[in-house]
């Protein structure tokens, strides 16, 4: 644990979880990042284990230099919360790393049921690239320098995130 904070959260980030749960996961992710295609089922693995006592967030962080489709694809998820369906498609994004042309991002939007003319209209937003620099601007900030970027209850966490690492140390924040 370091000494970085991060900015509170708010009604402004996507929070998926009890609002009053003892432990908070945050994460600054990146899209097209292949650690956070790994972490992704270990964070969904440890939401199930820890249930109501978890209440994950997630920001944007692309690190557009390395990955050239991770911008797009965090605008087109924020696209997706414009619809409701923020959660579908950070999942189905993770789950089709691979393909993140924009032909793929309209095909999930499709898949997940969005209204493809107005996600056509809400991904030229200029408020939704506003918001996905916000986030990263925040991470940046907090001290983020790389992805994924977790935060428990707040607090820079640095340590192994494999699933049984990052379950312990979530764990003895529930007690």
């Amino acid at each position: 644990m370091s000494s970085h904070l991060i900015p509170a959260v708010n009604s402004n980030d996507h929070i998926m979880g009890d609002h009053k749960a003892a432990v908070e996961l945050l994460e600054y992710g990146d899209y097209q990042c292949p650690y956070c295609g790994q972490a992704y089922p270990i964070i969904k693995a440890v939401q199930k284990k820890l249930k109501a006592g978890l209440r994950f967030v997630f920001r944007n962080f692309p690190l557009s230099e390395v990955h050239p489709y991770a911008f797009n694809a965090a605008v087109a998820a924020e696209a997706a919360a414009l619809q409701g369906k923020f959660w579908e498609m950070h999942d189905v994004i993770y789950e089709h790393q691979s393909r993140l042309t924009p032909e793929a991002l309209f095909a999930y939007a499709k898949k997940i049921g969005l209204e493809l003319d107005r996600f056509s209209e809400d991904i030229q937003k200029e408020s939704l690239s506003e918001r996905v620099e916000s986030d990263f601007e925040s991470g940046v900030r907090s001290g983020v320098n790389g992805t994924p970027g977790l935060f428990i209850n707040g607090l820079k966490y640095n340590g192994p995130w494999g699933e049984e690492d990052l379950l312990e140390q979530l764990r003895s924040r529930l007690k």
